[in-house]
């Protein structure tokens, strides 16, 4: 299984949570505002799935901020791909439709300008993008 790299936003994230628990996290975190706290209580969500020393770790990354957690749908969308998980069964996980999703696979995964893969279909049809 080839994991696909993690854009800017999501990079340290990956490096602290690993690949697994990132995707876990982004899935039940994505676009919440949360407070990046140094020293946790033991009172959060996110502390019960991550666990104190990881989010110590995120908390030394954004230092004591309120930001919101990023989405990464498409990253999201790779990774989970990646996994083997269908094209439907991932637009349920993210709460989009099954084309938004296929759109999602045919961008890189890290936001960056690389190739995309070739069409699929008629290669006498014209592209018109």
């Amino acid at each position: 299984m080839t994991l696909p790299r993690p854009p800017a936003h999501v990079a340290p994230f990956v490096e602290v949570l690993g690949h697994d628990l990132t995707v876990a996290f982004l899935l039940e975190f994505g676009g919440a505002r949360l407070y990046w706290a140094r020293d946790p209580k033991g009172r959060s969500e996110a502390e019960a799935l991550i666990g104190a020393e990881r989010l110590r770790d995120l908390g030394r990354v954004w230092g004591g901020e309120v930001s919101r957690v990023p989405t990464a749908r498409v990253w999201l969308a790779h990774a989970l791909h990646a996994r083997g998980l269908p094209v439907n069964q991932i637009a349920r996980r993210l709460h989009v439709t099954d084309v938004a999703v296929a759109k999602y696979l045919r961008r890189a995964p890290d936001n960056s300008s690389a190739p995309q893969p070739p069409r699929r279909g008629d290669d006498r049809q014209l592209s018109l993008f």
